[in-house]
């Protein structure tokens, strides 16, 4: 009896939502619109056909249109102005609006004449940066949502690990499954964002296949765990992420579905069972095309497209015709192997999609057309081609004055560039005669070794200082012919390889495996005058290559890619010695007696690295083993490397004045406790105010849970302030925090030293406030782009994927999760993960490049950033009540005949810098031009870990770089 009261109470439950849903504005229309339509219409709402603008009004399209109101067209080529007009037209004799798709991966311009191509997903592979992946995906989103498209078939999350892959290629991201997800999710989202559904394709992976699905059914014949392991990676990534869509390819996967020429497509295993019951997707998914030969031999006709029905699928992709469907869609209905009911819900899905995305009759505005498409499209390319140049390897770069090319190139050497191609790329040459005036030369690949080497001769004789070498006209993938590059190419390469040469490949990366013997070597990934154009600006020192491979070529792995600048402090590989073996000892042994479970040291000595390891892994049960280039949270070494620095820039260019109050900077001070408090005693941390405000208790429950009144599990309107993973506060309770600090107490200040975060919340908000910037903008533009620190910034989930950033704790009590990516400090938490002191996450060589700069006085790289008497100024003692200077720390001041130990016995008493909570540390020592970095989590797995601090782990490796220098005794 018991049993039937919960069924019934469940039925009336289900019945109340129901009605609920019925409600919506979507719904009704949803419910109407399917009222209207014939079986034959209803069958015909998830088939897609295909349309082409260049070839006008196409009748077989009116025909299905008017015929069977189908649901949807997919359009291919043409021009936009053409396609906007068909659009037009078409929705225009439409009885049901029809959703409008196309298969633009790299944007319109992959269909579209006139229409500029955004970048190949394997360039925006080589990108560290999401954020310009998300730009990218949100642009070509703007693109689609201009031109009346609805949905673009992107991105492409197949795994590029097979390098003989027919047809995925330069689609990919890459070889890896991290960067193939991240980059995924980043297009997606921005492609999404812009009212444009995205397509997570070819589940379940089309990247280990050496047939082309065009032509014949490609077989995958991995286990289940292996496809757990790779394939299905990216496809789980983006489902938990929110992808709309999922196109299923034409695949045979014995281990999901060993049914003779069954492919994914059609397979109930791989649809309803994979992707719908053990991923959990309940988004709609389209079939490729099933007109390609992988699938359509095996099922003619309509047999096709009701197979890929009864499998799970919701929307046809290009069937050979909707007549014969409809027909064959009806048949399986009365061979009961598909119901009224399951057409019933596809059908209502698609509607409700097309409700979703503002699917109307409403035509697509023709004025400015073109212009519209192209407004963001070189912007971008010219982004992306900065951060994608890729630099594999540069004869002795640990010198810059290399015997075999000098970068960046120099204005009084003599240049020559080689062009080899088709003839048709000459944006690199023309701006190295235009910079350099250069001697420009191209060779054809059609062209005898004899022909190329006249060419040849006349370089070595020439006697050039730098040799450029360009290879143009890359097909995109190999086929048989070597990506188009000719043998005697080749050939005539090997012998221009011998002089003082770089050698640039504008194509897909894998067309480098022709030139490994290279002595310096760069990818450049695309070839058009863009990122001819920025390969010009490289050589010229503009910026520095951060691209890395998305793919292994030669003996470079996915991933690798030097990072150097000019004159900048070298990068180099791990680098100990025998001197230095006490400081291994010390960070082994920190290890073992569970200190931290990983760190990065860093010591540099007149500019140079001399000690660079990395040391553990990211938690003490972790395989996970941390990096050189592993991400640390900085925690309170934020304040020196974000707010001081900006406050040092200011007070230089006399924006601010140290002596002036808050209230002069911060008109919301007024009327407060806080308004004549001095900037100087807020360097000082002697402002009088409370050192710490737990501000996270009040959004938490007396059970540690966060209050559901203040926080989503994913960002919504009003909610987007992210606190951590699937955790987003209500935007307004910033406000709260501001109130909170304001309200605290204070007492007089100049009288004592109480070291306050509060103080940097103020001296943040006093940055943004003068330059009229972001906190976190402010000082990418100031200091870490023009320094290179291409790691150092906050929230660095934006930027890099989670595998890269070392975790802190796992906490519990607030965010009850491990915190991984987003900051450890509660209060920088709320704030959005940017906070005057905290927030900012780097690696060990990013963050000595900041303090390589201080230690010069102010200058690195030719680059002056601050005067000498700045630095001289704002590093020396300022108080008389504390140990402390403006803004940094400093050593113990020792009464005399006492010898100090912080923060450690050997530092001078010129040292400065910071020590951060999470297990961090940053000291230069101008007396012996040291510079030294521990990066560490000891936080992991709690912040209830003093070992770091009782066994002076910091300190002692700081004595033994002393000694092993011979700097002191």
């Amino acid at each position: 009896m018991k049993n039937r009261r919960l069924i019934v109470a469940a039925i009336a439950i289900m019945s109340s939502l129901s009605a609920k849903a019925q409600s919506t504005p979507a719904q009704q229309w949803v419910d109407q619109t399917y009222k209207t339509l014939s079986d034959d219409e209803k069958i015909a709402q998830l088939v897609i056909i295909r349309a082409y603008s260049n070839k006008g009004i196409e009748a077989n399209v009116v025909n299905d249109i008017k015929r069977f109101n189908v649901g949807s067209i997919c359009f291919f080529q043409g021009g936009p102005v053409r396609q906007a007009q068909l659009t037009n037209y078409y929705q225009g004799i439409a009885k049901t609006p029809i959703l409008i798709t196309i298969d633009g991966e790299y944007g319109l311009g992959m269909r579209l004449d006139s229409v500029t191509k955004y970048p190949y997903a394997m360039t925006l592979g080589a990108v560290t940066d999401a954020s310009l992946v998300y730009q990218t995906g949100k642009a070509i989103g703007a693109q689609h949502k201009r031109l009346g498209v609805h949905v673009d078939y992107a991105p492409v999350v197949d795994i590029n690990n097979n390098p003989n892959n027919p047809v995925i290629g330069f689609r990919s991201f890459g070889e890896d499954k991290y960067r193939v997800a991240r980059n995924g999710i980043a297009f997606m989202k921005g492609m999404q964002d812009a009212g444009i559904m995205a397509t997570a394709k070819h589940f379940p992976g089309h990247g280990d296949v050496d047939v082309d699905s065009h032509l014949d059914l490609p077989v995958i014949n991995k286990t289940r765990a292996q496809l757990e392991e790779l394939e299905l990676y990216p496809f789980r990534e983006m489902i938990k992420a929110g992808v709309q869509s999922v196109m299923v390819g034409h695949l045979s996967v014995p281990s999901i579905d060993n049914g003779k020429n069954r492919a994914t497509s059609i397979s109930k295993n791989a649809v309803n069972g994979l992707l719908r019951k053990e991923l959990g997707f309940g988004g709609l998914t389209f079939t490729d095309a099933l007109e390609m030969k992988g699938v359509a031999k095996y099922f003619p006709g309509g047999t096709i497209a009701a197979e890929a029905l009864i499998a799970g699928n919701d929307m046809l992709c290009l069937p050979e015709s909707v007549e014969g469907t409809i027909k064959a869609v009806k048949d399986a209905i009365k061979q009961k192997r598909l119901t009224w009911q399951d057409l019933e819900q596809k059908v209502k899905k698609v509607l409700l999609a097309k409700y979703n995305l503002g699917v109307t009759n409403e035509p697509v505005a023709l004025g400015n057309l073109l212009n519209d498409l192209n407004a963001e499209t070189d912007a971008i390319r010219k982004k992306v081609a900065e951060k994608a140049i890729t630099l594999l390897s540069l004869a002795n770069p640990n010198t810059f004055r290399n015997e075999f090319f000098s970068w960046p190139l120099k204005k009084n050497r003599k240049v020559a560039y080689v062009a080899f191609g088709n003839g048709s790329r000459k944006a690199l040459g023309d701006r190295l005669k235009a910079d350099y005036n250069a001697d420009v030369f191209y060779i054809n690949y059609a062209d005898a070794v004899g022909k190329g080497g006249t060419v040849v001769k006349k370089i070595v004789e020439g006697k050039y200082d730098d040799v450029v070498i360009g290879f143009h006209d890359i097909a995109t993938r190999k086929g048989k012919t070597n990506y188009g590059i000719s043998q005697s190419a080749i050939q005539n390469w090997y012998a221009l390889n011998k002089t003082n040469a770089i050698t640039l490949v504008f194509g897909n990366p894998l067309a480098a495996a022709s030139f490994c013997t290279a002595k310096s070597l760069a990818v450049c990934y695309e070839d058009d005058v863009v990122f001819q154009n920025t390969a010009a600006d490289w050589l010229r020192g503009d910026f520095v290559a951060a691209g890395t491979l998305p793919v292994g070529v030669c003996t470079f792995k996915q991933g690798d890619g030097k990072l150097v600048s000019p004159g900048d402090l070298t990068y180099l590989e791990p680098i100990s010695d025998e001197r230095f073996a006490a400081v291994d000892s010390i960070a082994i042994d920190g290890i073992k007696k569970k200190a931290y479970p990983g760190c990065v040291i860093l010591a540099a000595k007149d500019g140079k690295i001399v000690y660079h390891k990395a040391f553990g892994s990211f938690d003490y049960d972790s395989l996970d083993a941390t990096r050189l280039n592993s991400i640390f949270d900085l925690a309170s070494v934020t304040k020196t490397s974000a707010v001081t620095v900006s406050i040092m820039k200011m007070a230089e260019q006399g924006k601010i004045d140290l002596k002036k109050k808050l209230s002069d900077y911060l008109p919301f001070t007024k009327k407060t406790t806080k308004a004549n408090l001095t900037l100087e005693n807020i360097l000082l941390h002697q402002a009088g105010m409370v050192p710490f405000i737990g501000f996270y208790r009040e959004t938490i429950d007396a059970d540690g849970n966060p209050r559901p009144e203040l926080y989503k599990s994913s960002p919504e309107e009003g909610f987007t302030t992210q606190v951590a993973r699937n955790l987003y506060l209500r935007n307004d309770w910033k406000d709260t925090i501001w109130k909170r600090i304001l309200e605290s107490p204070v007492v007089p200040q100049g009288r004592k030293y109480e070291y306050s975060d509060n103080d940097f919340w103020f001296l943040g908000k006093i940055v943004e406030t003068v330059s009229g910037k972001p906190l976190e903008q402010y000082v990418q533009d100031s200091f870490y782009i023009p320094l290179y620190m291409k790691t150092t910034g906050y929230r660095p989930l934006e930027r890099f994927p989670l595998y890269e950033i070392v975790p802190s704790e796992k906490e519990t009590g607030f965010r009850n999760q491990l915190i991984q990516g987003t900051v450890h400090d509660e209060g920088a938490a709320l704030g959005g993960g940017v906070a005057g002191h905290a927030g900012l996450f780097s690696t060990a060589y990013d963050l000595g490049k900041l303090y390589q700069m201080l230690m010069n006085g102010g200058e690195l790289n030719g680059h002056r950033y601050f005067k000498w008497e700045t630095v001289q100024e704002f590093t020396a003692y300022k108080s008389s009540i504390s140990r402390r200077a403006y803004g940094f720390d400093k050593p113990e001041k020792s009464p005399r005949g006492s010898a100090q130990t912080y923060p450690s016995s050997l530092a001078s008493s010129q040292t400065f810098g910071h020590t951060g909570f999470t297990g961090t540390c940053v000291w230069v020592d101008p007396k012996y031009n040291i510079v030294y970095v521990f990066l560490s989590n000891r936080v992991t797995p709690t912040r209830n870990n003093p070992r770091l601090g009782s066994y002076n782990v910091r300190g002692s490796i700081q004595d033994a770089i002393y000694r092993g220098l011979g700097v002191a005794n």
